[in-house]
């Protein structure tokens, strides 16, 4: 009992930190719910065990901690982004990974922090891996990542549809996103596993974590 409260209170602290994030960022409020839940679903899939669920709840929870250290001048900017503030805005992987290093319990969610903007053709960023040299946390998080941007308003853009979005995630498996962890989306989505009513229910109602 004791250790099921500690690690309430891990979470607690955990979401508090994330909502912190979401706070600065007003285009992507609930973005961290959703991501979780849906990283969560595909971790299931694969039939990983409660540790590594639980590993993959603080992931997705803090995978953009690093956005703490993104100016507000450019976090919410409304226009497409310079060259130079991309650049900005393409470190904070690192500074999220940065954030959780030398704390041993947080060590797990560094991978999914550090890498869910990896491309599985080498395009992404901040390291510009390929194929395996990616971990499989941040080819995950890559997949359920976009697939929320995809689906959500930007300023600069209207969001796309469910099946808009889910056709370009077929659409870049093997460019763009590990094929197999692309083709494990598609299934899971598909045979219900993510639960689409309550993440439409999410978007038109976005909650603190």
């Amino acid at each position: 009992m004791l250790y099921e409260e500690l690690k309430e209170s891990y979470l607690q602290t955990l979401t508090a930190l994330a909502n912190a994030v979401e706070a600065r960022d007003i285009y992507t409020r609930g973005h961290t719910e959703r991501v979780c839940m849906m990283a969560q679903s595909l971790a299931a899939e694969m039939g990983w065990d409660e540790e590594k669920l639980w590993e993959v709840k603080m992931g997705g929870i803090l995978h953009d901690i690093g956005k703490l250290g993104v100016p507000d001048a450019i976090l919410n900017k409304s226009e497409t982004l310079t060259f130079e503030e991309f650049e900005a805005m393409k470190q904070h992987p690192i500074c999220g990974s940065k954030i959780l290093e030398g704390i041993p319990f947080l060590a797990p969610a560094i991978p999914y922090v550090l890498y869910h903007h990896e491309r599985f053709d080498g395009k992404g960023y901040p390291y510009g891996l390929r194929k395996d040299q990616i971990p499989l946390q941040g080819r995950l998080m890559a997949v359920v990542d976009t697939f929320d941007a995809m689906t959500s308003d930007r300023p600069y853009r209207k969001a796309k549809t469910f099946k808009q979005a889910l056709d370009e995630i077929r659409d870049c498996a093997g460019t763009q996103f590990d094929p197999e962890m692309a083709e494990l989306f598609l299934k899971t989505w598909e045979n219900g596993k993510i639960d689409k009513r309550r993440l439409k229910m999410m978007k038109e109602a976005p909650a603190a974590i």
